[in-house]
C-alpha cells in the first residue's frame, strides 16, 4: 500500500511556530510576560552584582530586620537548604549578618549592613525604574487591575492549599 504524499510543512519544515491555542490560557501568557520581565530585572540588577533571588533576600530583610532565616524562607516560597546558600552570599558581601537568637540560639536572625541597605536602596531605584519602563503603556487604572487579578490568582491557590 502506498504511503499519501507528505504535507507540504512536513517537507519543508514549520516557518513559524503557532502558539495561538497556548495564548488563549492566562496562565501560558503570563508565563511570557514574566520571562520579558524576568530578562529585563536579571540586566537590571546585573550592576548591583544581584540576581532576582538575592534581591529579593536583601529587601525583605532591609524591610523586616531582625527576621528568621524559616521566615525568609516561607517568605520567597523555597526550600531552607536553597536559601541556606543565598544567605551565604549576601553575608560574604557584607551586605547582612546572621546574629543567634538569644531565645533560641538554633536559629539566627537576619540583619542588614549599612552596606546592605545603601545597595539596596539603589537596587530597588533601579528596579522601580525597570518596572516603569516595562508598564510605560500600561495606564495606572490598568496596572491597578492586573495587580488585583494577580493577587486574586495567588489567593485562590491559597484556599485550594
Amino acid at each position: 500500500m502506498k504511503k499519501p504524499a507528505p504535507e507540504p510543512e512536513a517537507q519543508t519544515g514549520v516557518v513559524h511556530v503557532s502558539d495561538k491555542t497556548l495564548r488563549a490560557f492566562l496562565g501560558y501568557q503570563m508565563k511570557r510576560t514574566f520571562n520579558v520581565i524576568q530578562s529585563d530585572l536579571s540586566q537590571t540588577l546585573k550592576p548591583f552584582d544581584l540576581r532576582m533571588l538575592t534581591y529579593t533576600a536583601l529587601v525583605l530583610i532591609v524591610d523586616n530586620p531582625g527576621l528568621r532565616q524559616s521566615q525568609l524562607a516561607e517568605a520567597m516560597d523555597i526550600e531552607r537548604p536553597n536559601l541556606v546558600v543565598i544567605i551565604d552570599e549576601l553575608e560574604r558581601r557584607d551586605l547582612i549578618i546572621r546574629d543567634r537568637l538569644p531565645n533560641d540560639r538554633r536559629a539566627y536572625a537576619l540583619l542588614p549592613t549599612l552596606a546592605g541597605r545603601r545597595l539596596c536602596e539603589k537596587a530597588v531605584a533601579a528596579a522601580e525604574e525597570h518596572e516603569k519602563r516595562l508598564l510605560r503603556d500600561l495606564n495606572p487604572d490598568a496596572q491597578a487591575m492586573a495587580m488585583k487579578v494577580m493577587q486574586l490568582i495567588e489567593n485562590n491557590r491559597r484556599r485550594d492549599s
